[in-house]
């Protein structure tokens, strides 16, 4: 049977089936270094994340017998409340195997949601293998974060939305890219831009695989990071496959530089972005981003932060100013 791999008439179809499932987030202009730039506010989507985009196109391609045996899911936080937001729309029950240190605002909201979450030890256990036992047991769909067809063109709607709002082809698109699933959505959903993968510094495994052409996993150890929602250790051959035959490259940002990029987010767009979902805007701000155009744009992935985390970080960031 022919491998099947995610197309731009793909991405278009998901577009269409989304429309009315999904939030059209908000194109916000900003003034950076003298150029009228734009960001893609994903951290405005329903669930706090793009991650409903892929979820929902994947959940609505289901036979009625698939929904009826239910769902199983894999994830840090955002594609949990994707999954969550999906099933629970559609009837559809729901079950996430979930960190045991995922942050407590994506947690709560996935049980809020209606899913049943299984936790895991991150350090010694394998989510993939605890979902595709629970999987198997239950008779349910596994639903990947990235490494599925439908997943990744559902997540290009954003990049369908992007063109769109900007009256055609942006020349650079900067994405926070953890398994490459939203990136290579956009790369297939734009194929003339120049899409540009960000990723937290000693975890850009997708940097160093698009360089070497095959995957190559993060070096161990890998370094603490407040990017949960961007800790894959190796990424999938799928997205990696469509992200080289769009001429990706790959960039990184340091911790410091994504926190600055959250109180700039905060005070210059009035948006709440997470670590992981702030890393494009601080390759931006740190001068990473390359030649910077009026069409140039920077996604931001998503809000999901813990409070105290997040209200911690404005404030160290607002004392380094007033040094």
């Amino acid at each position: 049977m022919t491998e099947r791999n995610p197309t731009p008439e793909g991405v278009a179809a998901a577009a269409k089936r989304l429309a009315r499932h999904v939030v059209r987030t908000p194109l916000l202009p900003l003034e950076w270094r003298g150029v009228r730039l734009w960001v893609k506010a994903e951290c405005l989507q329903e669930g706090g994340s793009f991650k409903l985009r892929g979820a929902t196109n994947r959940l609505l391609l289901l036979s009625d017998s698939e929904r009826a045996r239910g769902v199983v899911a894999f994830s840090s936080g955002n594609h949990a409340q994707g999954v969550a937001i999906a099933a629970r729309r559609l009837g559809i029950k729901a079950a996430i195997v979930m960190p045991s240190d995922a942050p407590a605002v994506k947690r709560d909201a996935t049980l809020a949601a209606g899913a049943e979450i299984v936790t895991y030890d991150r350090m010694t256990e394998s989510r993939e293998e605890i979902a595709g036992r629970l999987a198997e047991a239950r008779g349910a769909t596994l639903v990947p974060s990235f490494d599925d067809v439908d997943v990744i063109e559902g997540q290009g709607s954003a990049g369908v939305e992007i063109g769109e709002q900007l009256g055609g082809r942006p020349d650079r698109v900067l994405v926070p890219c953890g398994g490459g699933g939203l990136s290579a959505g956009i790369a297939l959903a734009l194929p003339e831009s120049r899409i540009v993968t960000v990723e937290p510094e000693g975890w850009d495994d997708m940097a160093r695989s698009l360089a070497a052409g095959q995957p190559v996993p993060v070096a161990e150890p890998a370094p603490p990071t407040r990017c949960d929602a961007l800790q894959t250790k190796l990424v999938s051959p799928l997205t990696l496959g469509a992200l080289r035959q769009s001429r990706v490259h790959g960039i990184r940002a340091g911790e410091a530089e994504i926190e600055e990029a959250m109180a700039f987010a905060a005070r210059h767009l009035r948006i709440v972005a997470e670590p992981g979902g702030a890393v494009a805007l601080a390759a931006l701000l740190a001068g990473r981003a390359g030649e910077v155009t009026e069409r140039t744009v920077v996604v931001v992935s998503g809000g999901n932060v813990d409070p105290a985390l997040y209200a911690s970080i404005l404030a160290a960031q607002a004392a380094e100013r007033e040094r």
